[in-house]
């Protein structure tokens, strides 16, 4: 029974903590709301790709070669396809089968 009611309370808590800024925001969105909706995805998808190749070492075998050529995948089916879903998949299995079967 208590665990019941611990569910029951969370999920009241997770429905009134989402549902929470359309209530307080009902008439119009603030200015500084739109613009960091404009400005953060293109940065955070920015600080995710220098994370992702900060430990290339040109200089090392593989001279970062899956790094790279996972990146120049998603870059091409993001172009090709417009599919955020699709270029990360294809990114990830390019790597990953450079570094587990070719390299």
């Amino acid at each position: 029974m208590k665990s019941a009611l611990l569910i029951a309370v969370m999920a009241a808590v997770t429905l009134l903590l989402r549902a929470l800024p359309f209530l307080v925001l009902r008439k119009r969105t603030p200015a500084y709301i739109s613009y960091l909706g404009r400005v953060l995805p293109p940065a955070i998808i920015g600080m995710l790709v220098i994370y992702c190749l900060k430990d290339i070492t040109p200089a090392v075998r593989p001279f970062g070669l899956p790094e790279l050529a996972a990146a120049a995948c998603v870059v091409g089916m993001q172009v090709w396809r417009r599919s955020a879903l699709i270029s990360i998949l294809s990114g990830t299995a390019v790597y990953m089968l450079l570094i587990r079967v070719i390299l």
